[in-house]
């Protein structure tokens, strides 16, 4: 199941936060891999979506918005963009743009960074606009403070957070077939958190990027967890093995229909409506020419087929249907 874990450190102005995606993570690979046109991702951009995925929600968890939290990464090489869609209710979405050949090496400077002209995008877009309210979007592009092309997610998005939002983040992502996971760890600004900040450490200069010895002492052992350990262990047990010797506030974790699930706002009915706008000669039409008609949704790629039987249903008044079709979807 998957499952967002949040936390505090006690006494001190540090929050983190670990995400397991299982059965979201596996809807958003079945759906791909059985999309007759496309197929399934290959492994690099899997590696990179479900790293995507698990950078998504956690950044949305840790906001109070209410709309979507758009992550989107976009460039010049053969995977032109790269978009994870998180709702405030923690539904996720994402997708993948491929043109052009995916090596079963290729690093994120290959697919999307190949000239230099790669960009990672962060968007909050309310879901109730006031009027002339547009939504906001932080853009960095994916390379160091030097101008050199930079290969890791986790890298881009800690230097966007001390960019963009002057918070001292650390982050490990990793993913595979079955799981696409993360944990993060920020520091939380001193000022207005008298709560939270022991007394040593409510200066100015801990304030400071780079400068909360507290923080950085943790994010160093943040840091030290690996690909393996994320995508294998217990969320349980990476909070033991990292951080023992601290005191966590732990919040009751979010999982099932609360916690990070697939959605996607493509249904059935909703082709139908465009079917039967379409006409009952347009749709004969498509009919007689391909022998079925296909309609994929083009962000999460599922497909929707319907047949003659399945076409003559949607133009027959009520009680006088046909038989049904046979076909699955």
């Amino acid at each position: 199941m998957s499952e967002l874990h949040k936390f505090l450190f006690d006494g001190l102005p540090v929050r983190g936060a670990v995400v397991r995606l299982t059965e979201a993570w596996q809807e958003i690979l079945k759906r791909r891999a059985a999309n007759t046109t496309s197929g399934a991702y290959p492994l690099p951009v899997q590696e990179l979506l479900g790293e995507m995925t698990a950078a998504g929600v956690l950044m949305q968890s840790n906001i109070k918005f209410n709309g979507a939290l758009v992550f989107q990464i976009s460039g010049d090489g053969p995977v032109k963009l790269a978009v994870t869609e998180v709702q405030s209710n923690l539904s996720v979405r994402s997708t993948v743009t491929i043109s052009g050949e995916v090596s079963t090496d290729a690093s994120l400077t290959d697919m999307v960074n190949v000239h230099g002209k790669g960009r990672c995008a962060i968007t909050l877009d309310p879901k109730e606009k006031l009027p002339g309210q547009q939504a906001y979007q932080g853009v960095v592009p994916l390379v160091n403070l030097d101008g050199e092309p930079v290969d890791s997610l986790a890298a881009i998005l800690q230097q966007y957070m001390r960019q963009s939002e002057q918070l001292d983040t650390v982050l490990v992502l990793a993913a595979n077939e079955q799981v696409a996971a993360g944990l993060m760890v920020q520091r939380m600004p001193i000022k207005g958190e008298a709560n939270l900040a022991a007394g040593s450490l409510n200066t100015e200069d801990d304030d400071q990027i780079d400068q909360n010895e507290e923080y950085n002492r943790i994010a160093h052992l943040a840091a030290s967890l690996t690909r393996d350990e994320l995508l294998n262990l217990d969320v349980e047990t990476i909070l033991h093995r990292l951080f023992w010797e601290e005191k966590l506030l732990r919040f009751v974790p979010e999982d099932g229909e609360g916690g990070p699930h697939f959605a996607c706002t493509c249904n059935r009915d909703r082709v139908v409506g465009m079917l039967r706008n379409l006409g009952q000669e347009e749709v004969d039409s498509i009919l007689e020419e391909q022998g079925l008609i296909e309609v994929g949704c083009e962000f999460c790629g599922q497909q929707y087929r319907f047949d003659a039987v399945d076409t003559a249903h949607l133009f027959t008044e009520p009680g006088n249907d046909p038989p049904a079709s046979r076909r699955m979807q």
